[in-house]
């Protein structure tokens, strides 16, 4: 596929500036807004874990600064030497924030800067996890009585970019 001159520009850009960010920090931050069909959510996930030999870590139906934090903090873990695991409650040295780990079945369909930062095809997608988090009265999307519509926070595998 051919790009035009100015997104090719762009693209390399961007590269450079994520090159820098992950030669920093070890990873970066992705947020992408909502999408315009009903069903798309606001999404963030990291670039630069898979590098570290562990899943790029997702969160969905969330702001970008509560996206952002989210995963900060658990690719904070991960850069410390931890390996998540599905199923792994993550509890927040405050005690008061929680976030469960789970497997994401459609990488390929989310993490599309991670997948061209390591220049790998959707198919070939690198792994990811999806982390998933409580409403405010401490459920999660699992529990009887979940507060919010399945499109508040989607379930790993039923949504994509």
């Amino acid at each position: 596929m051919s790009l035009d001159p100015q997104t090719t520009a762009w693209l390399d850009q961007e590269d450079a500036h994520l090159a820098a960010v992950i030669r920093e920090h070890r990873w970066a931050v992705q947020y992408v807004g909502p999408g315009e069909e009903p069903g798309e959510p606001a999404f963030g996930y990291t670039i630069g874990l898979f590098g570290l030999g562990h899943p790029e870590l997702v969160v969905a139906g969330v702001g970008a600064d509560a996206a952002h934090r989210m995963l900060q903090w658990a690719a904070g873990l991960v850069a410390g030497g931890r390996d998540l695991v599905p199923g792994e409650l993550l509890l927040h040295d405050d005690g008061e924030r929680a976030l469960v780990v789970e497997t994401c079945p459609n990488p390929g369909d989310v993490v599309l800067g991670a997948n061209r930062w390591y220049r790998r095809p959707p198919e070939h997608s690198v792994p990811a996890y999806q982390l998933a988090w409580p409403h405010e009265d401490g459920r999660f999307p699992w529990d009887d009585g979940y507060p919010c519509p399945p499109t508040c926070q989607p379930r790993p595998g039923t949504w994509s970019a």
